[in-house]
């Protein structure tokens, strides 16, 4: 009797002050929890053919398109979002930079338009890439010799649009004004 009184007691003070207890709190945290994911390739995954640069290679197969990607669980203060793809095993080299997505997103579709600013999602804006190859928005993974893991994070921001960037903005620059504005992230890594 005194174990039901003891239970009923906290779950009065639970309910009154908004005081769970841990575990309840964590279950909550998990489901929603920001999480990324692609169509293309499960997370640690081998990123398929068609997501590879075509610089300097007659693959057909590879077209240099950008993967699907999908997110979830985002901060509820989030007013858009930004993302940022980097060569972990080359230095960190940043391939892609898409941000000023707007708030109602929750993914980006196959092949996103090589522009400033593409179509789709609408409103969002890409870094030119200086590189094996020069061109706005993605670059996909050219590393002919060895596996290198390629790790994409999207980054809820805390306001929905950086002003401060512009056409000329370097990948480090813009990947930098992300970063200051984040309020959570999300990411998924693939091999290739």
């Amino acid at each position: 009797m005194r174990s039901t009184r003891i239970v009923l007691y906290t779950l009065l003070i639970a309910l009154t002050f908004g005081v769970f207890p841990a575990s309840a709190a964590s279950s909550t945290a998990d489901r929603n929890a920001f999480t990324l994911s692609s169509a293309a390739f499960a997370n640690g995954g081998v990123i398929p053919k068609v997501h590879e640069c075509t610089s300097g290679d007659s693959d057909p197969a590879k077209k240099n398109e950008s993967p699907p990607l999908a997110w979830s669980g985002a901060p509820t203060a989030a007013k858009s979002y930004a993302i940022v793809m980097r060569d972990l095993d080359n230095a960190n080299l940043i391939h892609w930079v898409i941000y000023d997505i707007p708030v109602s997103a929750t993914s980006l579709p196959q092949n996103v338009q090589h522009a400033y600013r593409p179509a789709v999602p609408a409103g969002a804006r890409q870094v030119y890439y200086r590189g094996s190859a020069s061109l706005y928005g993605y670059q996909g993974p050219c590393s002919p010799s060895t596996v290198n893991t390629y790790e994409f994070v999207v980054h809820a921001l805390n306001q929905s649009s950086l002003t401060n960037l512009d056409n000329n903005s370097s990948t480090q620059t813009a990947a930098r004004a992300i970063t200051a504005a984040s309020i959570g992230s999300a990411r998924i890594r693939g091999e290739s």
